[in-house]
């Protein structure tokens, strides 16, 4: 468990999640570096900062993520954020032996017939997915690590409009922070996320006047209807 003085350093603190944890109240100190002070692409950066700093564990959740097409359209970017960035977090971590822990993605895996298992085969269904199981790999090299693959979002449901067919484990970021918590100190790959449900009957919950779309008609099969994956080991640690 961690000391109250031990240190945690959350990369990415900027983004959407990273603002949530900002907010929440842990019981060791948290550090939040600016791209200046910690700048992933460069590997002698984090080791500067880690150096400095010498914390426990550092979380690594800053990359490339939205808009999806982002990463066909600029395949260099995504893999020198997510792919070659993490690996270069991964290297400094492995030199100062800091448990490393990397928010990935539920897209590493095939996302046809859902329920999958950390065990599973691994076939992303996009570019995203690919870029985060590239890093995924650095990762998984290192055995003082643990690798979350995760399902977010965030609060309120910012969209529109949901799908109605496709099945998925969305969880508001507000509801990760407890769970994270508890995970800290568990290694190797755990599924995390929600009850499964379509993204319509998740975003309904919070966005009454949310509209009904069919991705298989939008996108016609150019889409992974079902993503989900299983929760068992997940909520086995949390009993």
């Amino acid at each position: 468990m961690l000391k109250s003085k031990q240190k945690i350093v959350f990369t990415g603190g900027s983004g959407r999640f990273g603002r949530v944890l900002q907010e929440s109240n842990f019981n060791f100190k948290t550090l939040f570096p600016n791209k200046r002070e910690l700048d992933v692409t460069s590997l002698k950066s984090i080791e500067k900062y880690l150096k400095k700093v010498k914390p426990k564990i550092l979380v690594h959740m800053a990359g490339l993520s939205r808009p999806m097409k982002i990463h066909d359209q600029n395949p260099i970017k995504s893999i020198n954020l997510n792919i070659s960035g993490t690996a270069n977090i991964t290297m400094a971590c492995a030199k100062f032996n800091i448990k490393l822990i990397y928010f990935s993605t539920l897209y590493v895996y095939p996302c046809k017939k859902g329920n999958y298992t950390e065990e599973d085969a691994l076939l992303p269904f996009n570019n995203y997915g690919w870029s985060k199981l590239g890093g995924e790999t650095s990762v998984h090299m290192y055995k003082n690590s643990l690798i979350l693959r995760i399902c977010m979002t965030e609060k309120p449901f910012v969209h529109k409009k949901a799908f109605a067919d496709v099945k998925t484990n969305f969880i508001f970021h507000d509801e990760v922070v407890p769970i994270f918590k508890k995970l800290l100190n568990k290694k190797g790959v755990i599924n995390l996320g929600g009850p499964v449900k379509t993204i319509f009957n998740f975003a309904k919950k919070n966005k009454k006047d949310v509209k009904k779309i069919f991705a298989k008609k939008t996108f016609k099969g150019k889409f992974p209807l079902n993503p989900s994956m299983s929760l068992k080991k997940m909520n086995k640690l949390l009993k």
